[in-house]
């Protein structure tokens, strides 16, 4: 008779699975709480959430236009042109904030233009802020002559008045989308470049990195453990305010008639298209200044309030 043998039994090894993991329990935990402190901050904050409301409400407006539109933003009906908006006696609810001078819904027309300004916006601060940071590392890191060169170059650059190099460069470079962007781009990118570059300066003589470089940690290591992760709160919040600028410069380009092609709905082609017909047909432009302000308003507000939490020392009182 043989014996019976034992079932064997599943080794009790160490629990790998990501719940038993502490450091990512300790990462999720902190995020959680910075989360929770975060959105304590902005229900506290009256203007941080009317800016985020608005902010979203255009980027909503933006990545939905298609089903937004009540019609094509290109279609034409000249026997509509200049019709008035819904609420007047010859308006309609077909077209609600009316017709331009050729017939066009202006509120498909104003929706569509969300992309172009928000395109512009994005894109012109993610280049500008993406050079400024390599340019200003490097000059308030390595200091010298290469600080020097960099700094003379920039600080040149914003002697000039910023509108007369946006109008003369876009006036040679002609009308295109991406032209407007890298113009944008390029241009801003010497305000980053000192704004980053003031803020190593500062950093780099704080007391933490002092404490680095006395416990022998290399460069590399200042760099990017003590000094890049300090620099996103500032320049966030630069970025929030100049890309609500560069949405104001890209509607000042588009009424000189140097911004996207004129096929391309945008706010600044339409504040051009309508100002001859401020006097009989107001809402041809007044609308599109509208949007702009809204988005504005938004952008300012909300850049305000990451302003407050990002960087504690200008946090006002009572909040």
């Amino acid at each position: 008779m043989t014996s019976k043998q034992p079932t064997p039994q599943p080794s009790s090894g160490p629990d790998l699975s990501p719940s038993a993991d502490p450091l990512l329990d300790d990462t999720r935990g902190r995020f959680a709480r910075a989360a929770t402190y975060t959105a304590k901050l902005l229900l506290r904050d009256k203007g941080g959430m009317i800016g985020l409301t608005l902010f979203l409400i255009v980027v909503f407006s933006a990545v939905f236009a298609p089903y937004i539109a009540m019609h094509h933003p290109l279609q034409q009906d000249l026997t509509r042109s200049r019709q008035p908006p819904a609420w007047h006696d010859a308006g309609s609810w077909e077209h609600p904030l009316g017709t331009d001078s050729l017939g066009r819904d202006m509120f498909s027309r104003i929706v569509y233009g969300t992309r172009v300004s928000l395109t512009v916006g994005f894109l012109g601060v993610t280049i500008a802020m993406s050079i400024g940071l390599v340019l200003g590392l490097i000059a308030g890191f390595f200091g010298g002559r290469v600080d020097n060169v960099i700094m003379g170059g920039a600080n040149l650059f914003l002697a000039v008045p910023y509108l007369l190099i946006v109008v003369v460069v876009a006036a040679v470079v002609g009308r295109s989308l991406v032209n407007v962007v890298l113009i944008f781009g390029i241009t801003d990118a010497p305000l980053f470049v000192r704004i980053t570059r003031g803020e190593v300066l500062r950093i780099r003589n704080s007391g933490y990195v002092e404490s680095a470089v006395s416990i022998g940690a290399g460069k590399a290591r200042i760099l990017f453990d003590h000094i890049l992760p300090n620099l996103v709160g500032p320049l966030i919040t630069v970025a929030t305010f100049e890309m609500s600028a560069m949405i104001f410069y890209e509607a000042g380009l588009g009424f000189l008639g140097l911004s996207v092609p004129p096929n391309i709905p945008s706010w600044g082609n339409m504040l051009s298209a309508g100002r001859q017909y401020l006097a009989s047909t107001p809402w041809v432009a007044t609308y599109p200044g509208f949007a702009i302000i809204f988005t504005a308003l938004g952008m300012n507000l909300f850049g305000d309030w990451l302003r407050d939490v990002l960087d504690p020392r200008l946090r006002r009182k009572g909040r």
